[in-house]
């Protein structure tokens, strides 16, 4: 094994088992941000028919310092994108000879397919709970284009891991969905995968997602339909990126819409990268190198924290201090420093937001810090995080990006 380019790898590995086993001891469910309207407790006393009850309840549960999900009877449940991560993470840890239980990530995966939404011919996921927009009630399980996307790639993983095949149908169902649900055009102006069947809406990481993983399934199973309408959609964001390199949340248009973070940023700049892998083409790579650059420039602090938004430090959110680590490694052949800047925001993150307890925290505030230990948000993103980091150390393999160019320039 060549040497590694991460310093105390040890205690890297340490930590990841030690989070693994909070995991599996938690059998993979828990908490989430924002789940508050699965509380019995109001629902029993039907509080929940406004809107603005409904809004208030879930972002007063999110943002309390104070987890008041066990006073609320919010029970803790398993969330198909949170089985994703993980499944995609244990994955990892198997080819890296962390971790020898090759049943767990099978049993992941099961658990990941029993909670497809049923009904339909397709393939799809959405959450484990009610969740209020600004203008309607999207109903615990209705499927959207996040969970769909994390879940099919997942099962992917697990596939081409063991040769499953019952994996790579689902995961092709699930490219259907995408296609034949979600896709939307309206010639020039508009080519953009939606994020549910239910509305019209131009949110990039969510397309980009989209168009990523029909090229994907393109790639692994021959079925070139996929492909088209994936970079078609690819195109329309790839165009909607700023001067600078960043990317609105959504639509230019919409104020609501018009800001700028940091795990959407990495999600857009990944997403491209899988598209010029899976389609062969390096039509997105200056989008991806001006993207980078953005983001490094502007979403860490010098000391590794890894910022919210691109204007401000708090608050320091566990699911960017992940994502982080997961964008850089992915695009470390565009910058030499890479690896050592995802390292330097997994120190930061374990100094700051790691209880030995074996979790970490969901936020560090200016003055306070918010300790929740959501399970989607924070403890499967970081164990990806900590897996894709261990899989690059120790196998010495390159991540998914160098591959990519090479492959293309074949």
């Amino acid at each position: 094994m060549k040497a590694s380019p991460v310093h105390h790898l040890d205690v890297v590995e340490r930590i990841t088992l030690k989070l693994l086993r909070y995991c599996m001891k938690s059998n993979w469910a828990g908490y989430d941000p924002y789940d508050g309207l699965n509380s019995q407790l109001f629902q029993s006393l039907r509080l929940l028919n406004s809107k603005w009850t409904r809004l208030a309840l879930m972002q007063g549960v999110k943002r309390s310092p104070v987890n008041l999900r066990p006073l609320l009877l919010v029970p803790k449940t398993h969330n198909a994108k949170g089985l994703a991560l993980f499944l995609s993470a244990l994955v990892k840890l198997l080819r890296a000879r962390v971790i020898e239980n090759e049943d767990e990530p099978n049993r992941v995966a099961d658990l990941l397919l029993e909670l497809r939404t049923r009904d339909t011919p397709y393939f799809s996921w959405g959450y484990s709970f009610d969740w209020q927009t600004r203008t309607e009630l999207v109903p615990r399980g209705s499927p959207n284009v996040i969970c769909t996307t994390f879940a099919a790639n997942a099962l992917l993983d697990a596939h081409e891991s063991g040769e499953r095949s019952q994996y790579c149908e689902a995961a092709l169902k699930a490219a259907q969905f995408v296609l034949e649900r979600l896709y939307c055009s309206d010639g020039e102006a508009f080519t953009c995968f939606n994020y549910t069947p239910l509305e019209r809406t131009q949110i990039h990481n969510a397309n980009l997602l989209a168009a990523a993983l029909l090229c994907r399934v393109s790639n692994s199973t021959g079925e070139q339909k996929f492909l088209i309408p994936a970079l078609q959609a690819a195109r329309f964001s790839a165009a909607k990126q700023n001067q600078d390199g960043s990317w609105y949340y959504g639509e230019r248009e919409r104020p609501s819409q018009k800001w700028i973070d940091n795990f959407h940023t990495g999600f857009n700049l990944c997403a491209l990268r899988s598209i010029g892998r899976f389609a062969h083409t390096n039509e997105f790579e200056p989008n991806v190198i001006r993207g980078l650059d953005y983001y490094r420039s502007n979403f860490f602090e010098p000391d590794g924290a890894p910022r919210y938004f691109h204007d401000r430090k708090y608050p320091v959110d566990i699911h960017s201090a992940a994502q982080s680590i997961i964008t850089l490694l992915a695009l470390n052949d565009l910058n030499p420093d890479n690896i050592n800047s995802a390292c330097k925001v997994l120190w930061w993150t374990i100094e700051h937001m790691w209880d030995k307890r074996g979790y970490f925290y969901y936020q560090q505030h200016r003055w306070w810090k918010n300790c929740v230990p959501y399970l989607r948000w924070g403890q499967a993103w970081m164990l990806l995080a900590l897996a894709t980091l261990l899989e690059i150390a120790i196998n010495g393999s390159e991540p998914v990006a160098t591959r990519s160019r090479a492959a293309v320039s074949a």
